[in-house]
């Protein structure tokens, strides 16, 4: 008979903060939080953040512009990350590339799922994903060195100190890669050789045991260099590109105690994002396209918590928000100022019930003023059987992008334009004769709507003493004005011509099952099994009525006869899987021997309309379906750990669908532990 595990009870009293803002217990949240320690990262041997989320129930890498993540049938813009508590900018076409971000210092990652707005704003219409660091709280440090497939070194270190009152750690990245090419009949690599580097420095200093001040910050440079080919007027062209990217940001935070049930913290952050590019021809260095993006983010907040008795707790808080945009792809300094209020308040009614509620205000300089509300409570059933749910309402204003922006990709030949640029720019390119083919009438955009959604989460946490836990989360999103880019023309060079656009009633639904068991193995080491499945709808509600009109055809493939489209046929909106899972298996045994082996599953998902319905109904419209398996095996001795193994080891490729994935990648990687 197995062993009761006594790791399992320390993993549910994990401590999270992003779900309420406070510390609070894994264990007791009333809403969906999904926390990866830092234990498991070191055992996956993951690089960056996006290998990590990528085996993640309900998360998707989809690339779009660079490596974002998709959350319950949400884009990557829908999705706010932060570390520290702090967000993340330089979006691109609404994706933040976690590439960006190491995990050599982070403590463990937390991923809210659901409604909220109601202490983050807009931007966390989808979910929150936190990265928390590590804090200098004792001495030590790891100094690690991996190599891999393409020439991929990655060298970290971090090194903690702490003396009293004073804690320092700094940790330090180099990342860089000699890319790779999954289509060597066309000149450039699918991705380009690329070179990087971070640094987090951090000081915590107690003043006394009331008074904590923190400060923090991140800088990130990234280089690139590539070679393109772009059709002349006299023949092809080879092109040679060159590209920077400066990502800074500085925290400040103070944490004063009045007493034990009143507490304050300040907190200001700034950040700053750059790229830059160049294109030349390689033949005589005369420039091609030049280009630059500049954005900054500055926000001062003042968050105030306080209790009445053991069962009643209370946050407020308030903030502004100035950003800026200047680049090539705009006209002029574009600026946005934001300022809000949030408060929650929770309640512990007795050992078996408790309530959060929250809400939040937003006044916007450009668009119209918000509140934003939340609601979650969870019942305790018995000691293993947990219920719980949340409703709240989300928004997301248009952005810089959405609006103004004017963008022709000098190399692919695409062109992107905001819903206020469009109708301009397309006749622009009718009249040099750059147009084939018109989809959609382009003043029929007009101006884009706020984007708001109601959202609800219900499910059941089990769990108990024989090591085994289980959750269940249904949820349901009913958006109203969702932003979506769309084909509005085919250019002469074939490519199309793109803008964005309200969808006006769209929802996203389904269901996510988690099964954990971790047992003693009777010879020796410890195996932990785990097992999670997301099933997937999301749906243009305006397509679904239609279709129950009867006015929405086809044309079918076999007898060339048109047909109504069916309920049955639609398969709702582009680049989502309506299934997905993973199963992963991690041992190790007394001796500090490890292995792994983990494999993660997406069903075949729409990508392209093909017979010009505006939807996917067809079987050739969808990408195929793939499994990606990932192992590793490591050894400690002392202070050393040897840890080596292969990313997709089926060597899983497809060039046009999922250029993120390069093939198998063989590694090795040594650490030392200070």
């Amino acid at each position: 008979m197995a062993q009761v595990d006594s790791l399992l009870s320390k993993d549910l009293e994990q401590v999270v903060v992003t779900a309420t803002k406070s510390e609070r217990q894994l264990s007791s949240l009333p809403m969906p939080v999904t926390v990866i320690a830092k234990k498991q990262i070191q055992q996956m041997g993951s690089l960056r953040l996006s290998e990590v989320l990528a085996e993640q129930t309900g998360l998707f890498i989809v690339n779009d512009h660079g490596n974002g993540v998709q959350l319950q049938g949400f884009n990557p813009d829908y999705t706010l990350i932060l570390v520290d508590g702090e967000p993340l900018i330089g979006r691109t076409a609404g994706t933040l590339e976690l590439s960006r971000l190491a995990v050599g210092n982070i403590k463990q990652i937390e991923i809210v799922k659901g409604p909220s707005s109601s202490l983050y704003g807009s931007e966390a219409l989808a979910g929150v994903i936190n990265i928390i660091t590590e804090q200098p709280d004792k001495m030590g440090g790891d100094v690690y060195a991996r190599y891999g497939s393409n020439n991929t070194w990655d060298l970290s270190a971090l090194g903690n100190f702490k003396k009293e009152k004073l804690g320092i750690s700094l940790f330090a990245n180099h990342y860089s890669s000699a890319g790779y090419d999954l289509t060597p009949e066309t000149v450039g690599n699918t991705v380009s050789p690329f070179s990087n580097y971070t640094l987090q420095p951090r000081i915590n200093y107690d003043f006394s045991e009331n008074t904590k001040l923190k400060i923090s910050g991140r800088l990130f440079e990234e280089s690139q260099s590539g070679n393109y080919e772009v059709e002349e007027t006299d023949g092809p062209a080879l092109i040679a590109q060159t590209g920077a990217v400066h990502d800074k940001n500085l925290n400040l935070s103070l944490n004063h105690k009045f007493s034990t049930s009143l507490g304050l913290t300040a907190r200001l952050y700034a950040s700053g994002y750059e790229t830059e590019s160049l294109l030349t021809y390689d033949q005589d260095k005369s420039v091609y396209d030049e280009s630059y993006f500049n954005q900054t983010f500055f926000r001062p907040e003042a968050i105030l918590d306080f209790s009445f008795a053991e069962k009643h707790f209370f946050l407020v808080g308030a903030g502004m928000v100035n950003e800026t945009v200047e680049a090539t792809r705009y006209d002029e300094l574009k600026k946005f100022n934001t300022k809000y209020i949030f408060g929650q308040y929770e309640f512990y009614g007795s050992d078996k019930f408790q309530v959060n509620v929250g809400g939040r205000y937003d006044a916007h300089s450009a668009y119209r003023n918000q509140f934003s509300p939340k609601l979650a409570a969870m019942y305790k059933v018995n000691s293993q059987l947990k219920l719980r749910g949340s409703v709240g309402v989300g928004y997301k204003a248009p952005d810089f992008r959405q609006l103004y922006l004017n963008f022709t990709n000098a190399v692919a030949g695409y062109s992107v334009f905001g819903s206020q640029e469009l109708e301009t720019n397309i006749a622009k390119l009718e009249s040099q004769g750059q147009i084939s083919n018109i989809f959609i009438d382009p003043s029929s955009f007009g101006l884009l709507n706020p984007e708001s959604s109601l959202a609800s989460n219900i499910g059941l946490l089990f769990t108990n003493n024989k090591g085994r836990t289980a959750t269940v989360n249904f949820f349901r999103n009913d958006v109203s004005n969702l932003i979506e880019s769309f084909p509005v023309a085919q250019k002469t060079n074939g490519q199309n011509v793109y803008s964005y656009r309200n969808l006006a009633e769209v929802f996203t639904q389904g269901a996510e099952v988690n099964v954990s068991q971790r047992v003693n193995i009777s010879f020796g080491g410890s195996l932990k099994i785990s097992g999670g499945y997301q099933y997937l709808e999301a749906k243009d509600k305006s397509i679904l009525a239609k279709i129950s009109e009867g006015s929405l055809y086809r044309r079918n493939p076999e007898s060339l006869e048109t047909e109504r489209v069916s309920r049955r046929d639609y398969g709702g909106l582009l680049n989502r899987s309506k299934h997905s899972a993973n199963l992963k298996f991690f041992y190790e045994t007394d001796n500090k021997l490890g292995f792994n082996i983990r494999g993660m599953y997406r069903g075949r998902y729409g990508f392209n309309d093909q017979n010009g319905n505006a939807i996917i109904d067809m079987d050739d419209e969808y990408a195929k379906g793939f499994l990606l398996v990932n192992t590793s095996v490591s050894k400690s001795i002392d202070k050393w750990t040897l840890q080596t193994g292969i990313d997709n080891v089926l060597n899983f490729k497809d060039a046009q669908y999922q250029p993120g994935q390069a093939g198998r990648q063989l590694w090795i990687r040594l650490r030392y532990s200070i």
